[in-house]
């Protein structure tokens, strides 16, 4: 495992573009820092840019380097989510404008799969998650359901060896209304 981080690492510093699995279903993903590499993500899934992307990080404690303001439900709620739970905050800073929603949100996931999680600490930056899928189209639950067309646009696919997700689902989506209440987006 570690020599496969060491070869996404190396292309994700360099803006390149991955096929990899992440805590629930396969992700398009690249550095989250580097904007023509999120650009090229929104066209490769032929996405409206208004269309904001997750990113994802490998530990809650990065989180205040992305998100200016932590809801103070949020220091105690987070770390004791055991289910794939992607937060929209509210103020985002230090990622580029074109990952960042017009309302200054960024929906972010702290990831606990073991690939993902090593990739993100290694590479030192979040990268963005978006679905194996062009926009408008059912996100694949498994690899074998992700268009070829997707999958020749990649740079990297990394084998599906690393893929552990039991849950085969996006993500629980939640929004932080204000520092001690939230709304379920998406269950």
């Amino acid at each position: 495992m570690e020599q496969e981080i060491e070869t996404c690492v190396e292309l994700l510093r360099t803006g390149k573009i991955l096929l990899y699995p992440t805590d629930t279903i396969w992700g398009i993903g690249c550095d989250a820092t580097i904007d023509e590499a999120i650009q090229r993500i929104y066209q490769i899934k032929q996405r409206p840019e208004k269309k904001s992307m997750i990113i994802l990080l490998d530990s809650f404690e990065r989180l205040p380097y992305y998100v200016e303001h932590i809801p103070l439900v949020a220091w105690d709620l987070i770390p004791q989510i055991s289910r794939p739970t992607t937060v929209i905050y509210s103020t985002a800073r230090n990622l580029p404008e074109r990952i960042i929603h017009n309302d200054g949100t960024i929906a972010i996931r702290v990831v606990q799969q073991e690939f993902c999680r090593k990739l993100i600490r290694k590479l030192g930056h979040p990268i963005v998650s978006t679905s194996a899928n062009l926009a408008g189209q059912p996100a694949p639950q498994v690899f074998e359901q992700i268009n070829p067309a997707i999958i020749s646009q990649m740079d990297y696919v990394v084998p599906q060896r690393y893929a552990d997700s039991v849950d085969y689902k996006p993500s629980r989506l939640i929004k932080f209304i204000d520092d001690y209440n939230f709304t379920v987006l998406r269950d």
